[in-house]
């Protein structure tokens, strides 16, 4: 998630690693941090494959700014990645929000497609427990916490899920 989230921001403006580290990391939130040691491999790779690019941006009397920007072909491999996700890019809730900063890129037929995914995987019945093969319903479970995480996990599907029919029905009409 961390190329698509580099791809994403840079498609709207070239900018320095460190605000790009900061765009990042405000998105992805306080649990997943990212680091200079994370991102600069990243930029390292996405440069090699020609992806991204850095350019001396002068200001002043100083040395050049090294500003990321991305490439033509960048473009297209983030529109390529949006419009075909990986499975986890579906099935990860922060993969998918990472997805979906991004997905107004695409064209209005595309992104409902990768919307009704997410849709279809909402609505297949899952649990953070199972019994015999089955999941667990919150009202089936002893445990006040665990019913806890299944009870906020089904008012958040139920809110994702309203939006996601929403949005697709306005896409698609």
């Amino acid at each position: 998630m961390l190329s698509l989230a580099i791809l994403g921001f840079l498609a709207e403006e070239s900018m320095h690693a460190y605000e790009l580290r900061r765009r990042i990391s405000d998105l992805m939130g306080h649990s997943r941090p990212i680091s200079d040691g994370a991102l600069h491999p990243a930029l390292t790779r996405l440069r090699a494959s020609g992806l991204v690019e850095r350019v001396g941006q002068t200001r002043g009397s100083g040395p050049p700014r090294q500003v990321m920007s991305l490439t033509d072909a960048g473009r297209t491999e983030l529109l390529r990645r949006l419009a075909e996700p990986e499975e986890t890019e579906i099935t990860n809730g922060s993969s998918f929000f990472t997805l979906l900063a991004f997905l107004g890129r695409l064209p209005e037929g595309d992104q409902a497609r990768v919307l009704r995914r997410r849709l279809d995987f909402l609505e297949a019945p899952a649990s953070f427990f199972y019994r015999d093969g089955e999941p667990q319903r919150a009202e089936d479970v002893e445990d006040r916490y665990r019913r806890g995480m299944l009870l906020l996990a089904r008012a958040s599907s139920r809110a994702e899920r309203a939006w996601l029919r929403e949005t697709i029905a306005e896409l698609e009409s």
